[in-house]
């Protein structure tokens, strides 16, 4: 036994001793896949690159939802501070711009999963819904048209065994003064003209917009307030400090007391968080605009966006101009976070096309008009996060966001200036304040890790 004992603590000692020297061994490199989607069409050309080192008082990375909109909330509450965002190619390039498209309350731990304490399900079900409503004045304050529609989404629940456990949770949800319905199976049927379904979950505080033009909206929002954009800008380093350098891949540099991490899937590349989340591949696509026949043989009678229970979750919505979109499903994790093979890539679209066919059997020989894949981050347990890191608490970051992005992303950039401002105690009662999600390790143990977990989520979801 002593022997064991030994081996074990070798063993172990083995192992953390790599998992130390991972990031050296295996370092992540700055790299950006580019926005390819169909929603990239609406997102405005970028500007231009930075072209002289300079000084700013906060410098965020990353021109998605949560820079943009921490970047217009800074300026709006600190008009006096100098804000300079860097985008690596345009806005809108990462996640926001090529997303599935869903405007959902709550944070994914909690959306129709009461906790345990229910006047802070309501609190933050109502900071996300009022967010929503932000989300609207701000297309109305720009002029920009997201395509916005509050009609609500459904969840559609695969068995009658998810059906029974939702009505427990309905009932629960709806105690707390969150609205949510339960819908038969014909009433599924009558709404969304899917037959697979045993039921589903509808939820009217949602809805879907178009995400290329809520980029468009944020980036002149920003801009108009005062914040300098600085496009095809990538950030190759950051020498973290009292005041923080960062390193432009021109040989440019900005320095600043307060950084914003808002790179989301893209931030352990930089050294951040990389611990906090592992950067997933996921999937998506959408068809041609259908003619009036085939829209109606869908029977897609409300036009609300849903998704299923399973864990690699499919998503599908339908556009204004009748468009079908479907993402989610099988998701990717190449070593060191690299990028999924082309017969992957390939392979994924054909089960996205497959899913699609089965779900709706009448667009089988409808082949999609465009399809692409990227980065996502993954938190262990669906929680977000927001906050401030660093040796001198001048890093803020907001990260794991796993499929509520689209709202979450801008109510944690007004965190973020809180928090810059100061303003802590505003936010105090938030459970994802100054949090990460569960660790992840390194590699080689990520990797493995992953894909084990990978492989027991397929099971459970088949």
């Amino acid at each position: 036994m002593k022997r064991l004992g030994w081996a074990a603590a070798g063993v172990t000692g083995g192992a953390l001793a790599l998992e130390e020297l991972a990031p050296r061994i295996w370092p992540e490199h700055p790299r950006v896949d580019r926005n390819v989607s169909y929603w990239a069409a609406a997102i405005p050309a970028a500007g231009s690159a930075l072209e002289r080192s300079t000084a700013a008082d906060v410098a965020i990375v990353g021109g998605g939802f949560t820079g943009l909109s921490a970047a217009y909330y800074l300026r709006r509450k600190l008009p006096g501070r100098r804000v300079v965002l860097l985008e690596a190619q345009r806005c809108g390039n990462g996640a926001s711009g090529r997303n599935g498209a869903m405007l959902l309350p709550s944070t994914a731990d909690r959306f129709m999963k009461p906790g345990a304490v229910p006047s802070l399900d309501r609190r933050i079900h109502e900071l996300t819904v009022a967010n929503v409503g932000a989300l609207r004045d701000l297309c109305a304050r720009t002029g920009i048209d997201a395509d916005i529609e509050l009609n609500g989404a459904a969840t559609v629940l695969r068995t009658a065994a998810e059906a029974r456990a939702a009505a427990t949770d309905v009932a629960k949800l709806r105690d707390r003064g969150i609205a949510a319905e339960l819908w038969s199976r014909d009433r599924t049927v009558a709404a969304l003209g899917a037959h697979a379904y045993a039921g589903a979950v509808f939820v009217p505080d949602a809805g879907q917009l178009h995400p290329g033009k809520l980029v468009a909206a944020w980036k002149r929002a920003a801009a108009e307030a005062g914040a300098e954009i600085y496009e095809h800008t990538t950030v190759v380093q950051v020498d973290e400090g009292a005041t923080h350098t960062l390193t432009t891949g021109s040989g440019h540099a900005v320095r600043a007391a307060a950084l914003v991490l808002a790179t989301n899937a893209y931030s352990s590349q930089l050294g951040f968080l990389r611990r906090a989340f592992v950067p997933v591949w996921d999937y998506l696509a959408i068809t041609p605009p259908l003619p009036a026949d085939q829209l109606s043989a869908l029977g897609w009678t409300s036009r609300l966006p849903f998704a299923d229970t399973r864990t690699e979750v499919y998503y599908y919505g339908l556009t204004r101009d009748n468009r079908v979109h479907i993402g989610g499903g099988p998701v990717d994790y190449p070593f060191n976070a690299g990028a999924p093979a082309p017969g992957v890539v390939a392979r994924r679209r054909r089960e996205l096309q497959r899913t699609l066919a089965s779900l709706h059997p009448s667009l089988e020989p409808v082949a999609f008009e465009t399809a692409w894949q990227g980065l996502v981050d993954m938190s262990l347990d669906e929680s977000p996060a927001v906050g401030r890191c660093g040796r001198h608490g001048n890093v803020y970051y907001a990260t794991g966001f796993s499929g509520h992005g689209v709202n979450l992303t801008s109510v944690f950039g007004r965190i973020i200036a809180d928090l810059i401002a100061g303003e802590d105690e505003r936010w105090h009662w938030l459970p994802y304040l100054n949090r990460l999600p569960p660790y992840v390790p390194n590699e080689p143990f990520r990797w493995l890790g992953v894909h084990a977990s990978l492989a027991a989520i397929r099971a459970l979801d088949r």
